[in-house]
């Protein structure tokens, strides 16, 4: 028979239990940072325009990444940015004295945001203060620069990521799985078809010192990266053709508009790739094999991403690309996570020596052997 006295030590346990977990959720409240157990990767953003204002309000639903800093050339944006984003002053810099940031223990990293003729001195810059590197893609204009960013950040014991964003989007990670599983069977072919008609004539991506070239540098190595993780080989050669200009005006000389291109991979499969400024509704990748296949299409577009197989509709999570990308190099840089699909700096060299050899293919009319 149960007793008053048990029925009171039983009533001041359970209100003793329920205040101890009251105090926790209250903590957990207070400190939206205990969203989980891991650590937060402090982030200043290097380069306040259109896609460093995406990467943001990404950061905005961020679990394990949060801007904490700014680096900017125009006073008015980094001012902006502290009212909107909550910035402290000590947090903010500009293009000639962010290499202070070694003295500054709130920042974790730095993600360079800037026309990719500026990424080669930037990165070392950063890696000189002893801050992780996560570097807008391509990562530079050349695959001798590449290395040398690479080197640099091995030298001063810090990482350096690329924004491969695809490699983390679940539509993506799915046909990976399905190749990985035998499921297409023996992957024979590959097509990537990646473009759209450029604006304005005086951007930075139409001026060859600060793209490094045209399209193929900006939009182009969607095809190449894409082919090489849907694949799941690198490529050992490549031919490459460049057509006529249509405005020779808007895309000088070292500008490409379009380039046709072919890589052979070492499993037999073959990927046949556009790159272009001059047309759109372009943004297909296409995987064939002797079981299957697979479609994603939109393929690399900021979303919603969306595909097919052989066995059906793709219906795998629409994701927000940059946060999901930045709360998982957060486990990379600080957790030491393996991603699926590699984001380092030899990833994107391999790119890199892509790209060269499709420009000298396209001069030469030759197949140029690769060897990454």
């Amino acid at each position: 028979m149960q007793t008053r006295r048990d029925f009171l030590q039983k009533m001041t346990g359970s209100v003793l239990a329920l205040s101890a977990l009251s105090s926790t959720a209250v903590a957990a409240c207070a400190d939206p940072e205990r969203k989980n157990d891991s650590p937060v990767l402090r982030v200043a953003i290097m380069g306040l325009g259109s896609y460093g204002t995406r990467v943001a309000e990404a950061m905005k639903t961020c679990t394990k990444a949060k801007l904490v800093g700014v680096i900017s050339g125009t006073p008015a944006k980094i001012k902006a940015w502290q009212t909107k984003y909550n910035i402290p002053e000590k947090n903010c810099y500009n293009y000639e004295n962010f290499d202070r940031i070694k003295d500054n223990p709130d920042i974790d990293a730095v993600y360079v945001i800037t026309p990719n003729g500026l990424h080669h001195n930037q990165v070392i810059r950063v890696a000189m203060a002893k801050k992780h590197v996560i570097c807008e893609k391509p990562m530079a204009v050349n695959a001798k620069e590449g290395q040398e960013m690479v080197d640099a950040c091995r030298n001063a014991g810090v990482k350096l990521l690329v924004g491969y964003r695809m490699h983390f989007e679940p539509h993506t990670l799915e046909i990976i799985r399905m190749r990985k599983a035998g499921e297409f069977g023996k992957v024979l072919f590959f097509q990537g078809l990646s473009g759209f008609i450029i604006g304005d004539p005086s951007q930075w991506r139409l001026n060859r010192a600060l793209s490094g070239g045209g399209s193929m540098m900006d939009i182009g190595i969607y095809s190449i990266n894409g082919s090489r993780y849907m694949i799941g080989e690198d490529p050992i050669w490549v031919t490459a053709q460049e057509p006529p200009k249509t405005n020779p005006m808007k895309f000088k000389e070292g500008v490409d508009e379009t380039i046709q291109f072919q890589l052979g991979f070492p499993g037999g499969a073959v990927a046949s790739c556009l790159s272009t400024y001059s047309l759109n509704n372009l943004d297909r990748f296409f995987l064939d094999g002797t079981q299957g296949f697979a479609e994603l299409m939109p393929s690399t577009g900021y979303g919603p991403i969306a595909g097919r197989t052989h066995k059906g509709v793709l219906d795998q999570p629409v994701t927000t690309h940059q946060t999901v990308q930045m709360d998982e190099m957060s486990g990379i840089l600080l957790e030491g996570h393996q991603p699926i699909v590699a984001v380092d700096g030899l990833e994107a060299v391999k790119d890199l020596k892509i790209i060269d050899a499709i420009y000298q293919a396209t001069k030469s009319g030759q197949k140029v052997e690769l060897h990454l």
